[in-house]
């Protein structure tokens, strides 16, 4: 009476393990899995064959059409890193990438969740350009999130006056901070208008040279910090001061108001005289934009 159910389990983990193995060069399924059993034995061991094709190429019709897929996806979400390392290294990258972060959510929008990280670890796949690519790819990555986050009912500059030092207050979860090497948020925008232009005329157009990565404006090493958001289902990107930055990052990180205050205040190295003015002109902005919520506070200050 058991069996059922691990043969039903048993033939999803294979069928799962089957569609997931990387296609050939040709886009084709291997013959061998990775342990070197034939892939027509597998096949044949789950899937019938009908009078036009055999197991083997049944399940090959699964294997591609899921990393067309999925490839593709990541293709939408990052488009600038496809450019700024040229689409033969891009798929490359995706491919290793998709091999220890495979798809194991309902939605392909959460695909690209550890890209920005792995790259990271693994620059190699960038070339010479992986410092300029991890940036790349926490911008686009942050555009991801602040396009779909929540939204909580946001804070007034008035509500805000009545706390104290003590406090604990929340970011929208749309906000997302970003610290880069580079300053690649306007390039990081061009490539996207690029992408949104050749779209727009004929579908999904890209160059004759496409497989190189593209040519740039030269950019140097600058610290940067960036805020993405979103208003009216568009999202914005913003640079910030560094002390800014700092003090919304403890107050996200969960830190008590006072605290996330005096560490953006330490970090921005102004004149004592000039901290309170300060101060009040980052969260006279941040209550104009909408940044500051708590949703963990009594309903009366939501």
């Amino acid at each position: 009476m058991n069996s059922h159910p691990t043969s039903l389990a048993h033939m999803q983990r294979e069928m799962a393990r089957s569609v997931m193995m990387p296609l050939t060069p040709a886009e084709e399924m291997r013959r061998e899995s990775p342990e070197g059993t034939s892939m027509e034995q597998v096949a044949a061991s789950f899937i019938a064959p009908n009078s036009h094709l055999s197991a083997f190429e049944r399940l090959e019709i699964y294997n591609r059409q899921y990393w067309f897929r999925v490839l593709g996806a990541l293709a939408e979400d990052f488009p600038a890193l496809r450019t700024v390392i040229g689409a033969r290294a891009f798929e490359a990258m995706s491919v290793a990438y998709l091999m220890e972060h495979p798809s194991r959510s309902f939605t392909l929008r959460n695909l690209g969740l550890h890209l920005a990280e792995w790259l990271k670890k693994n620059p190699q796949f960038a070339g010479r350009r992986a410092r300029l690519a991890r940036d790349v790819a926490d911008i686009e990555w942050a555009f991801v999130e602040a396009f779909d986050n929540a939204e909580h009912d946001p804070l007034t500059l008035e509500q805000i006056a009545t706390l104290d030092g003590n406090s604990r207050l929340s970011l929208q979860p749309h906000l997302r901070l970003i610290e880069l090497e580079f300053p690649v948020d306007d390039l990081v925008l061009n490539l996207h208008k690029k992408e949104k232009r050749q779209t727009s005329e004929a579908g999904v157009q890209h160059p004759d040279n496409e497989d190189a990565p593209a040519k740039l404006p030269g950019l140097r090493s600058k610290q940067t910090w960036l805020a993405a958001h979103r208003v009216d289902y568009s999202v914005y990107y913003l640079r910030l001061k560094r002390g800014e930055f700092h003090t919304l990052r403890s107050i996200r990180d969960g830190l008590p108001l006072g605290d996330a205050i005096e560490a953006g205040i330490t970090i921005a190295r102004v004149p004592r005289a000039r901290k309170p003015n300060l101060v009040r002109e980052w969260f006279t902005n941040w209550a104009e934009l909408g940044w500051i919520c708590a949703p963990d506070l009594e309903p009366s200050y939501r």
